[in-house]
């Protein structure tokens, strides 16, 4: 019998907002959809809650202070691609500084983008999430079909 637990990885993406713009990067050498455009993101240290990690992934990407406060949930995703994550979407309306590109060797581009005009090379899971908290669903599960 294995005793073995299931373990799935755990991710949080910031919506940085300002007005109907949302900030996107550009991947980039990383080997995982370079080229394509995301938002802040990264997995969960263990023993680390969403709203910490959201605020960890901003200083570390885009060098802005966030309040934990400021980090409202916006949806979930369970998503399968070669494995199986559980993806937690944030949104920030507020933080300190403006936001610079912290890491050039994995990001080309850090942009403002019209949350109505986005470029078409914006990683497919990443578009609906954005979607999907504009709607208002909070749970999705993409990938599985």
């Amino acid at each position: 019998m294995n005793t073995e637990r299931f373990t799935v990885p755990l991710a949080v993406h910031v919506f940085l907002r300002r007005g109907g713009d949302v900030l996107l990067l550009r991947r980039y050498n990383t080997g995982y959809e370079d080229g394509s455009y995301s938002v802040i993101a990264g997995h969960l240290d263990g023993g680390e809650e969403v709203a910490a990690a959201a605020v960890r992934e901003a200083k570390e990407e885009a060098g802005i202070d966030i309040r934990r406060e400021d980090v409202q949930i916006v949806g979930i995703m369970h998503r399968r691609a070669n494995d199986e994550r559980v993806d937690f979407f944030v949104e920030v309306r507020e933080w300190m500084g403006e936001p610079v590109n912290m890491e050039p060797h994995k990001c080309d581009e850090l942009a403002w983008h019209p949350l109505d005009k986005l470029p078409g090379n914006v990683i497919p899971y990443v578009r609906r999430a954005l979607d999907n908290a504009a709607a208002g669903r909070m749970f999705d599960s993409y990938g599985w079909e």
